[in-house]
Parts: C-alpha cells; sequence; structure tokens
C-alpha cells in the first residue's frame, strides 16, 4: 500500500492557524506621519485633555528654562526639549498633574543685534523697541512650530514670553521687592565691558578664550628717592654716603602688564606687604623689583645687576613714583603712590602691579580703600572702546589699536624694560566673541555680602536678615542635584562671586524705573511710588509706555510738584538674566497663578545645560533667596552640549552641524527622541549619521517587537477573555513577573531622570527576554491552538498587559509610537491620560526558576546550533534532545512535564539523572507535521489528515490540546 504522505503534496493548512494580523506598519514612515499626529494633537487638545485627566492629582512642575527667541533651534535645543518632555510625560504617567509650560526670553542685546543688521545703526528707542518686540514675535512663532514637531507635549495655546506685559509688569515688581529687601544700591566700579554691546556685562555673560597680546615691563620713576633709600637702609644696612650717591641716580619700581592701554590711567601701584623686594644696581639705574624675581627680570631686560639691599614690601607704603610719561606731556605729570596689597605676588612679572582703578577690580577697591575719591578716579576708556578726545597723546584712538603707540611712546620716553609677545586665556564676551574689559561706570548692583557705606541698599523697608551669599549657599544645600556634582561647581560660583550689576545701556528691555537727581544722582526720594508706577503703566501698555512717559508726567502721575529739570529718567534697563532669572515670580506666581503655579515659588524641577550654573539656575537661586531667602527649585538638572561623533564642537566650518529640522524630515522626530533618551545626557552628546543609523535600527527593532505584541492580540478582549492570574501557564506567569521586576526598575529611572538604562533594559527585554525566549516560544501555541482555548489565552492576556506596560514605558520617549498603537487598543483620547499598568508583585522564586531553565536552554541551543552548523539538523524542531541533569535541574524541568519541549523548541526531549548537565542532539527520525512543522512520531495518526500530527488534529477537529506550563 502507498503511502499518501509520500503519494500527494502536503495540503496548505495557514488558514488553520492563528496568524497575527494589525494594522500597525512594520515601518513607521515617520517623517510622513508625524506632522499629522502633531496636528491631532492640536485638535483634539491633548494637552488640555490630560489637565482634566489628573485633575486634583499631585502637581509636578518643571519650570522652562526659556531658549532666547532668535533664530531656528539647533540640535541643542531639541535635546533640552526632548529632555524636559520626557520627564513631563513619565512623570503624567506616574500620575501626577504635569504641567508643562514653555516660555522664551525676549529682551536684550541679541535682538537688538539682529534689529540693527535689518534696520540699520542709530534708530529711535521707540522704533527699537517695536521692531524688538514684533521680531521676537515671528521668532517665537517659528520656534514654537520646531517644538512641536519634536513631540513635545506643553500648554503652546498660553506660552510665556518675558516680553508679555504682565510679565514685564512683574519682572518691576520683583525688582521693588529686592529692593525693599536692601540688597539693591548705586555705585561706580569696574564691571565687564563689552564695546560690541555698548554695555556692562554679568559674570554669566564671560567666556574664556585665547587672545594674542603684548607683555610690557615699564619703570616709574621715584620721586622720593631719599625717603626710598631710608625705607630700604631701614631693612638693610646701606652707608650713608651711598645713599647720597644712589639718591642722584634714577630710581624705577618696575611693574609687568598684559594690558597696555591701562598704562595712560594709572594712578597707583601695589606691593604685598609681606614679600621681600630687592633694591638691583644695574647699568639702567637702581631697580625695585620683588626679589624672587630678580634674576628673571634680569634676563629678560638684558641687564647684569646686584642687589644693594632687600626689604619687605610695608616699607616702601605710599613712597611716590612719577607717572611714565610725566616728562613727555604734562597731561600725565602726576604721582602713583605705592599702596599695599595682598593681589601683588611673585608668581610673575615684577611682583609691583600697576593700578588703574577704573579698569581692574582689585586695583579700584585698593585705590579706594587707600583714600582714592569716586570722582578722582581716571576713565578716560569710553563706552565704545575709544580713549575720550582730551587723553594727553592717545585721544580718539581705540585702545586695541593704541597698545602698539603706547608701547612706542614709552620706549622711546626710556621707560620700556621690555616687551614679548603672549597668547594666554582672556575673557570674552559671549555673544559677540570679542575681548572685554574691566571698565568703571555707574551701575545698580545687587550685593551680595554685608552691606557697607558704599553698598548700603537704598529703599530697605524690609531688610533681610542675612547675606545673599549666606542665603544662596545654604538653599543649595537643600536642592537636589543630577548629577549630584553640580552641586560643588554652583557652591563654588556662589562663594566667590562679586556683586550683581543688574543695569544694562540698552534700549529693548524692561526698565530700571529711576528719577535720578540731576546735581546728586540720587534717586527720588518717593522712589518706591515711581516703581509701583511703572509696574502699572508697563502692565497695561508695555515698556514701551514707560518709555513715552516724561519726568514731568511722573512727577505728576505720583502728585509731586518739583520741577522736572531738578531729575532726569533713568534709561537703564535690567539685564536679561534679571528677566529670566525672576520667571519664577513673574511666571509661576505671576502670568501663570491659577494654572497650579501658584503654590509658591519653588518648582519641582529646573533643567537645563550645564553652562547654566553660572546663567539661569545662579541668577533664579540669587533673585528667589533675595526676595523668599530661598531657592525657586527643589531639583536642578544639567545636560552636556551636542558634539559630532568624534567629539568635536559642532561648527559650519567643519561641516559637522546636525539640524534637527533635517532629521526630522528625512528619519523622524523619534529618532531623535529615541537619540537623546538612549544617551547619557550628564556629558556631551555625540551625533552624526552613524550614530543615527544606530539608532534607526534600535527604533526598528522595538517597533516590530510592538507590532509582534499588537498583532497577537488583536482578536483579544480582556473584558470577554481575560484568563485569571491563577489560570494561566507557568510560563506567562514567568512572563507577567518578569514584566513587573522590570517595570519597577523602569520606574526608578524615570523617578531618578535617567533615561539610556531605560531605554537599554527595554532593547534588551523586546531581544532577549521576549524576541529571543518568549515570544519565540509562544508562536506555537499563538499560532497552533484554538482561537479561544485556555492555552491561547493564557497567552495572550499576558502579552495584553506586557503590551500595555511596554507602551507606557515607551512613552516618555518614543511619543508618535507609543500613540499610534495606543489608538488600536486604548480607550482613552492619548495613553497620556493613563497610569503606569499596577502589576502584581514579582514572584521571586518562580523568577529565579525559570533563570535557571533560561540557562539551561543556553546549553541546549549551542548544543543544537553546533549539530546545524555540522549540516546535520535544520530547524531546531527537527532536533530530538536527551538532557542529562543534576537532581535539582531535572526537577525544575521534570515540573513542566511534555511542555518542557515546547520551551526548547525540539520536537522531543528526554530528561535524564545524572551528576552534571551534558546535552545530547540528534535529528528527529520522524515525518514533519505539515501545519506545526514539528517531527512527531505520531503525524499521519488520523488517516482522514495524513500529514498532521496528534495534536493538531485534536485542536484543528478535537477537544484540543491541554498545556499547563508553556
Amino acid at each position: 500500500m502507498t503511502d499518501r504522505r509520500d503519494s500527494a503534496p502536503a495540503p496548505d493548512y495557514s488558514h488553520t492557524l492563528n496568524l497575527p494580523d494589525t494594522p500597525f506598519p512594520m515601518r513607521g514612515n515617520l517623517p510622513q506621519r508625524e506632522p499629522g499626529w502633531v496636528r491631532q494633537w492640536e485638535e483634539q487638545g491633548i494637552y488640555r485633555r490630560l489637565r482634566e485627566a489628573r485633575a486634583g492629582a499631585p502637581k509636578f512642575i518643571l519650570h522652562d528654562g526659556p531658549p532666547y527667541a532668535n533664530g531656528r533651534i539647533h540640535i541643542g535645543h531639541a535635546v533640552n526639549k526632548v529632555l524636559k518632555d520626557m520627564i513631563v510625560k513619565a512623570r503624567q504617567l506616574a500620575g501626577f498633574d504635569a504641567q508643562y509650560v514653555p516660555g522664551w526670553d525676549c529682551h536684550g542685546l541679541p535682538i537688538e543685534n539682529a534689529i540693527e543688521k535689518l534696520h540699520g545703526r542709530g534708530l529711535s528707542r521707540d522704533e527699537m523697541q517695536a521692531r524688538a518686540r514684533a521680531f521676537a514675535t515671528e521668532q517665537i512663532a517659528q520656534q514654537m512650530a520646531d517644538f512641536k514637531r519634536l513631540g513635545v507635549l506643553g500648554d503652546w495655546e498660553r506660552p510665556y514670553r518675558t516680553m508679555d506685559f504682565k510679565n514685564e509688569a512683574e519682572e518691576i515688581r520683583a525688582f521693588k521687592r529686592v529692593m525693599e529687601r536692601g540688597f539693591v544700591y548705586r555705585g561706580l566700579k569696574p564691571v565687564y565691558w563689552c564695546f560690541d554691546c555698548g554695555s556692562s556685562l554679568a559674570e554669566f555673560e564671560i567666556e574664556y578664550a585665547d587672545k594674542g597680546s603684548q607683555t610690557l615691563d615699564v619703570g616709574f620713576l621715584c620721586a622720593e628717592p631719599q625717603r626710598l633709600l631710608l625705607a630700604f637702609a631701614s631693612a638693610s644696612p646701606l652707608p650713608h654716603a651711598d645713599l647720597v650717591s644712589l639718591a642722584q641716580r634714577p630710581i624705577y619700581a618696575v611693574i609687568w602688564t598684559t594690558t597696555a592701554w591701562t598704562i595712560p590711567a594709572n594712578q597707583a601701584l601695589n606691593v604685598n606687604p609681606e614679600l621681600p623686594y630687592a633694591l638691583v644696581d644695574t647699568p639702567r639705574g637702581l631697580l625695585i623689583l620683588a626679589e624672587a624675581l630678580v634674576e628673571s627680570c634680569l634676563q629678560r631686560y638684558g641687564l647684569t645687576g646686584e642687589v644693594l639691599a632687600v626689604a619687605p614690601g610695608r616699607v616702601l607704603d605710599r613712597i611716590a613714583f612719577r607717572h611714565p610719561l610725566a616728562h613727555v606731556h604734562p597731561g600725565y605729570d602726576r604721582l602713583s603712590p605705592v599702596y599695599l596689597a595682598d593681589y601683588a605676588t611673585a608668581e610673575d612679572g615684577t611682583g609691583i602691579v600697576h593700578s588703574a582703578p577704573a579698569y581692574g577690580v582689585e586695583d579700584f577697591h585698593s585705590c579706594t580703600a587707600h583714600g582714592l575719591a569716586l570722582a578722582d578716579i581716571l576713565n578716560p576708556v569710553q563706552g565704545n572702546g575709544v580713549y575720550a578726545a582730551d587723553l594727553p597723546l592717545f585721544g580718539g584712538q581705540s585702545i586695541w589699536k593704541a597698545a602698539p603707540v603706547i608701547i612706542d611712546t614709552l620706549r622711546d620716553a626710556d621707560r620700556l624694560f621690555a616687551t614679548h609677545a603672549i597668547t594666554h586665556s582672556y575673557p570674552h564676551c559671549w555673544r559677540h566673541k570679542t575681548p572685554v574689559i574691566y571698565r568703571a561706570a555707574a551701575q545698580w548692583f545687587i550685593r551680595m555680602d554685608a552691606p557697607t557705606e558704599a553698598t548700603r541698599g537704598i529703599f530697605a523697608t524690609d531688610p533681610a536678615p542675612r547675606s545673599l551669599r549666606e542665603m544662596a549657599l545654604e538653599a543649595i544645600e537643600h536642592t537636589r542635584f543630577y548629577p549630584e556634582s553640580g552641586r560643588a561647581r554652583l557652591r563654588d560660583m556662589i562663594a566667590h562671586r562679586p556683586d550683581w550689576c543688574i543695569s544694562r545701556q540698552r534700549s529693548w528691555g524692561v526698565p530700571l524705573p529711576f528719577l535720578l537727581d540731576v546735581d546728586s544722582g540720587e534717586p527720588h526720594p518717593r522712589t518706591p511710588e515711581i516703581v509701583d508706577l511703572a509696574a502699572e503703566v508697563v502692565e497695561a501698555g508695555g515698556i514701551e509706555a514707560w518709555s513715552k512717559l516724561s519726568v514731568a508726567e511722573i512727577l505728576q502721575r505720583i502728585g509731586d510738584p518739583a520741577d522736572p529739570a531738578r531729575y532726569t529718567k533713568s534709561t537703564d534697563i535690567l539685564e536679561v538674566w534679571f528677566d529670566s532669572g525672576t520667571t519664577h515670580t513673574t511666571v509661576l506666581k505671576g502670568s501663570h497663578a491659577g494654572a497650579g503655579h501658584d503654590s509658591g515659588p519653588e518648582a519641582d524641577l529646573y533643567l537645563e545645560g550645564h553652562d547654566q550654573h553660572r546663567g539661569w539656575f545662579h541668577s533664579s537661586l540669587l533673585t528667589a533667596c533675595a526676595m523668599y531667602g530661598r531657592a525657586p527649585y527643589r531639583g536642578l538638572l544639567t545636560h552636556g552640549f551636542t558634539v559630532d561623533g568624534q567629539g568635536r564642537k559642532m561648527s559650519k566650518s567643519l561641516g559637522n552641524v546636525v539640524a534637527p529640522q533635517e532629521v526630522s524630515d528625512k528619519l523622524g522626530a523619534e529618532i531623535i527622541r529615541l537619540w537623546v533618551a538612549a544617551t547619557d545626557y550628564s556629558g556631551d552628546l555625540g551625533i552624526d549619521d552613524k550614530i543615527l543609523a544606530r539608532v534607526v535600527d534600535s527604533y526598528r527593532r522595538m517597533r516590530n517587537t510592538l507590532r509582534f505584541l499588537l498583532a497577537n492580540i488583536s482578536d483579544f478582549d480582556p473584558a470577554q477573555d481575560a484568563v485569571p492570574p491563577e489560570q494561566l501557564l507557568e510560563i506567562d506567569r514567568w512572563a507577567l513577573a518578569r514584566t513587573a521586576q522590570l517595570q519597577a526598575e523602569i520606574l526608578a529611572h524615570y523617578h531618578d531622570y535617567e533615561f539610556h538604562p531605560v531605554v537599554a533594559k527595554v532593547q534588551v527585554f523586546c531581544s532577549e527576554d521576549l524576541g529571543a525566549f518568549y515570544l519565540d516560544v509562544l508562536k506555537d501555541r499563538l499560532y497552533t491552538t484554538a482561537p479561544k482555548s485556555l492555552a491561547r489565552r493564557s497567552a495572550q492576556t499576558a502579552l495584553h498587559q506586557i503590551t500595555h506596560a511596554m507602551l507606557r514605558w515607551i512613552a516618555p520617549f518614543l511619543s508618535f509610537t507609543a500613540e499610534e498603537a495606543w489608538a488600536l487598543i486604548g480607550h482613552s483620547p492619548s495613553i497620556f491620560t493613563e497610569t503606569y499598568l499596577p502589576l502584581a508583585t514579582p514572584d521571586e522564586a518562580l523568577l529565579a526558576k525559570w533563570a535557571r531553565i533560561l540557562a539551561i536552554r543556553d546549553a541546549v541551543n549551542k548544543a543544537i546550533e553546533d549539530e546545524r552548523a555540522a549540516g546535520r539538523i535544520g530547524p531546531s524542531l527537527q532536533a530530538q534532545v536527551t538532557l542529562t541533569l543534576p537532581p535539582e535541574d531535572h526537577a525544575l524541568l521534570a515540573s513542566l512535564g511534555d511542555d518542557a519541549r515546547f520551551v526548547f523548541i525540539v520536537s522531543a526531549l528526554t530528561l535524564a539523572a545524572g551528576n552534571a548537565l551534558a546535552v545530547a542532539v540528534t535529528p528527529s527520525p520522524h515525518p514533519k507535521c505539515a501545519r506545526c512543522w514539528h517531527w512527531r512520531a505520531d503525524v499521519g495518526h488520523d488517516p482522514a489528515h495524513p500529514h498532521l500530527c496528534g495534536r493538531c488534529t485534536s485542536n484543528l477537529y478535537g477537544a484540543g490540546e491541554t498545556r499547563h506550563a508553556a
């Protein structure tokens, strides 16, 4: 009799299988489809629905550090906004009312510069303000569209802008509060000054870069030689006859400097009181040098010399020297007295510091401490970097161009001992990348320490009990830092920073609303009323309305009959760091009060790049401490900068700039989001085409896993089909225990704002726990058992929970993909209205048992792979395996019964007792079932279905097979 299996081809049984089905496509087509989801979020008002879904829930507030409203967003902006979005969404899913109000920084110099490039210089204040407001509005609209395209959810219908009238007014009120607390004073002192800005700069606005300069050693001729020689004689024996003859020779105090342009403004010399200074006899005269530097100085000057005497610096106190150009022009015929100062050292130079008090903080303090009146400080450098026209010899010249002229003039005057070119680190404006100087100017300051006569605050009606520095340092200790290293960085900056110069000489910004006495420069005695008036006017009509008010109108509004000619209206503005630094009150308690932001000055989190320790974090801390005595945030998170794949800074000249708009158009914004999430943001974030290609591969793996899950629960209704936990098959219970275990880890990472471990663990879960094991094992049961069988519904119950859990895990970073999947299985308008899936506590014993089974499975897989490589078997189902196991392992696998073969995906598994693990693999001698592809002895047992095995005929035509473990 002929075997029917040999005489006729096997029929196609694919229609009898429960093959997966889902409209969730394998390819995301992200660039084409993402804009539609963005529109859908807007049309459906998803952000508003999220707020409704969390009504009454505990609030989580991440306060947005406002990007500047100027230019298209770059990849650094994308990193920042995506990080914020992921945190807010993760907290939303954790059950918080996680609100996010995006904001923009709108005032200040960069916008003025942009307006001047577009419309030229010399615009009136009114025209500059009008054009700047319109320009910022355009920039915000453009940036907002870019941020939305990245999938960032927020209150886009009601963002905050520092130029909104309400916020401008609240900033003036914040300034008044700082003033009432006694921190505001007006003073003349050197501040960083940028000639391109035409304004003072804060510490935050300074960066250091290399600059070429000429060093110069300059001799100051002693005006009191006998007094000087007696001073040295008091410490070193000098014969009286020598004193007489030495007094007839020129005696020079030699200084060393890298700023030739400050020499015309010299007014003193500084020596260290404890440092030994030598009187050196040379062919050019007697030189005064730090003893430790005599040899190096003489070598630099090309001179030989003999040390005649050594004396501590303190004996030189108040001895007068002449300006080095005194004999060249009568305008320099003045004395430079010696002042004692600890900052003069013997580390380099000559040990003697030339002091130009208008151009150095230490020089300023030294001179004023020794009695130099503020009115007598020489300040010939104008705001544009040009010497005043009446400065002798160099008037009308740029200081940078005048430097070599000054050196030549000193050489001709026989006062130049040496000059050399050097490259050194020098402060630059972080906007213009140009060198800045210290320049004395009358400015408004916020003092850091206890008040002195010079820094006593004006109109302090409610003085703070402690200094601002003390309060800020204490607040830092009560703040959480992510990473922790940020604490020391911010602490050091606060501990050593000078008083904060808050005034700027620009047009586009919130005014410092003062009327100043024309003669004394003092503010009007009713300044608090004037500040209140300014806030009222600005709230109604913006800063433009205040700009248009005359002195007479202001006096009239406050009911002061004084002659308007007695006062001048200040045209200074508050620097932009005060704008953004007070958003904790102008926004959280101001324009967005009533939206969950008015519970107090503290936000849960501020998040910015690590450069903001010296920027927004810093200014926000100082203003909040000045106003409230505490930080405006409970936590600070910092991220690194974006670099290319080689770690290089992005630069147009290098051609390594990655534009987020181009990535979104080519690969999808989801790829940017996944790259941000997968990268350790605590350091620099590398990005290039190769890195993005790896991210795309990672995305595809996760998407394909998600697609498999969705496809295999497409006919599953949890309300009707879910299997009770106690009836689930053992491997399904393991899968849920593993899911719960992983979820606990993921939520812990999310709690600490850690994303790259989440991405890594989800990837491993998809590829190893699911792809390489559970889903691989599950396919047979899902496809071959009866559609509504307990075995299949048990698997679907587990898969349904895993899918829901996984969608919530990935939603913070793969927001578009999660929403796309949610539309297929969810019952709410957005996955972000949901919370993390509640899962049962992991069964640790079950997890341990299956961890061992998986280890044994790895050994079996290796043995099968060896046989496949040798060509003795094909697929693993062709194998029959004999496992020799020690007693504990034997018991583990024996507990699975015949289901054990499904765990190893083999057609037959035999267990044998032994002392150690051993695997024997042989090819099955039996035929292959045309439906389930197992090689089984019972294939053809039913003549009506000669190509089917026993369990397939049972599943199709009988009671169905019974599974209990896998």
